[in-house]
């Protein structure tokens, strides 16, 4: 893997949409929503966190809730 250079303000966006993520499970099935796709939702935003996990331009970010959310 090779080390991805990014800014600051690129990492803050990274992180911003991995703790929507965080966010989004955290709060639970919203009302309204079938089990399938809520069930569908979970993977897909489960998935995305693993995948920023991974990354390896975090700088001193807490990387806790998205270890949390992914699990």
């Amino acid at each position: 893997m090779t080390t991805e250079t990014l800014t600051p303000e690129q990492i803050a966006k990274h992180y911003s949409a991995a703790m929507d993520s965080v966010n989004l499970i955290n709060a639970g099935q919203p009302e309204g929503m079938t089990a399938e796709d809520w069930a569908d939702c979970l993977s897909r935003n489960k998935e995305h966190l693993k995948i920023m996990l991974a990354k390896d331009f975090w700088t001193t970010e807490d990387l806790s809730p998205l270890q949390a959310a992914s699990a």
